[in-house]
């Protein structure tokens, strides 16, 4: 009999296995070239003293299949909030209640932090996500419109409109 995924927090030796998943999830929303972050940047960002996000990791037979990862938001609405930036699982391991698992246990966590919203994003072509989230009770709205600006849109913006208080 296998043994069920464990489920854990990240460590900065997990960023190898983290950037790796993030590259197959762009490739299954079909934006394979979109990640520019480096493993470099994880452990910056997520394991120094001053974390900008939390990673739960599933690991199975000693390797990491899956992940959830968040941070921190306020709303002018709600106080804290959570954005669940991402959750995955490879392929190979779907329908084994490993997404359900790392779902959950960030939910706690941001319970724990006593936020009054856990948010995320879904894309509308993804209709086994949505029923997922739509079954845990989650409210997937369809009258907002996610707005981004990417770097090249920032620094054209930059370059149109100085900020002389700077």
């Amino acid at each position: 009999m296998k043994k069920q995924a464990t489920i854990r927090q990240a460590t900065s030796a997990d960023a190898q296995s983290i950037l790796a998943l993030i590259k197959e999830l762009a490739v299954f929303e079909r934006e394979p070239d979109a990640v520019v972050l480096t493993t470099e940047d994880l452990v910056r960002d997520g394991f120094g003293e001053h974390p900008s996000f939390v990673c739960f990791v599933a690991e199975e037979d000693q390797q990491i299949v899956g992940l959830a990862l968040g941070y921190p938001r306020y709303s002018t609405w709600k106080g804290k909030t959570m954005h669940l930036e991402d959750l995955i699982v490879q392929e190979d391991y779907r329908g084994k209640g490993i997404g359900f698992a790392l779902y959950k246990r960030f939910i706690h966590y941001a319970h724990s932090l006593q936020v009054r919203r856990v948010e995320w994003a879904v894309l509308d072509w993804n209709q086994s996500a949505i029923d997922f989230y739509e079954q845990t009770g989650a409210a997937v709205l369809s009258d907002w419109r996610t707005a981004q600006m990417d770097e090249h849109a920032i620094s054209t913006f930059i370059n149109q409109y100085p900020d002389e208080n700077i």
